[in-house]
């Protein structure tokens, strides 16, 4: 039997959440679930492999972060649907049908997102959709975010980007695109990424008839040295490498003079050396090794 749709998920030293994850995919014979580990601690990857013998568990010796992973699923899977789902997710109702109905009913769609809600309290809603990123600003926000779902969100429509935590790709899509962009290593790559679909005359779409619930950043956490250092260095990466997209000259000035400057401050005032340092090194890294300043 061809496999339909392959679903590939990270670990890294996440290994509960990812047992949860799988715990709540119904597996059948059109369907496969590979798991690709970062260089998880504890011998995960066989752990996952010995209570999951029908997932594909690809051991990676080194972290090669989260395009490097999704990539390396990507390009093993077999199936015409690529499924790309954060491993701190979890399923009430297994419905990813409608994704695939939706991406079949047009070839022009070539990513559809279901609507995503934090796993706690009522479930509040985390993603049902993006607004357009500013030009200089690089913001945008989330349709819907912290908002109890009443339904107010369940038509389906074009999305100018795809969330990262759930998306559903045509593999032909991904033939004529490409591979998530690596580069950023942690973050922004699904943004990049949909700018290249945008640009190879794809559209993106969110789907509310498929929900799932996300637990967010349980492997980074919130407030971490790594991700200040990754959201602060990338968002300056993906103006440089979509010019087109963004005012780069405005886009630097406020995303280097007015925000660096504020986290600076407000990390000294906090005794938050920790992100402070991050923040630094981040520009650093930005300005001096990849030279684009």
């Amino acid at each position: 039997m061809k496999i339909e749709v392959s679903i590939i998920t990270i670990n890294y030293n996440g290994l509960e959440d990812t047992c949860a994850l799988i715990e709540t995919i119904p597996f059948n014979e059109n369907m496969e679930v590979i798991v690709v580990d970062n260089a998880s601690k504890n011998q995960e990857a066989e752990t996952i492999a010995q209570l999951y013998p029908y997932v594909k568990v690809i051991k990676n010796e080194q972290n090669v972060g989260f395009a490097g992973g999704n990539n390396i699923g990507i390009l093993a899977a077999q199936g015409k649907f690529i499924f790309l789902i954060n491993n701190d997710t979890i399923f009430k109702k297994f419905n990813i049908q409608t994704l695939v109905d939706r991406l079949e009913s047009s070839p022009n769609i070539g990513i559809v997102c279901p609507k995503i809600q934090f796993a706690w309290d009522n479930n509040p809603i985390q993603f049902a959709g993006y607004s357009k990123l500013s030009k200089i600003t690089v913001r945008n926000h989330a349709i819907g975010f912290n908002e109890v779902d009443h339904g107010q969100y369940d038509t389906a429509h074009p999305t100018p980007y795809a969330h990262g935590a759930a998306m559903l790709i045509k593999r032909d899509a991904i033939d004529k695109v490409g591979l998530m962009p690596e580069c950023y290593f942690l973050y922004y790559e699904e943004l990049d990424w949909s700018i290249m679909f945008t640009r190879a005359g794809f559209q993106i779409w969110y789907e509310p008839k498929c929900n799932i619930y996300h637990k967010e950043s349980q492997a980074i956490g919130q407030k971490s040295p790594l991700r200040t250092y990754y959201l602060t260095r990338n968002r300056l990466m993906l103006v440089q490498r979509n010019p087109l997209e963004f005012n780069k000259t405005l886009a630097y000035l406020y995303l280097i003079g007015i925000v660096s400057l504020r986290d600076t401050l407000k990390y000294i005032i906090s005794a938050r050396y920790d992100l402070l340092k991050a923040t630094i090194r981040a520009l650093r890294d930005f300005t001096y090794k990849n030279n684009k300043l």
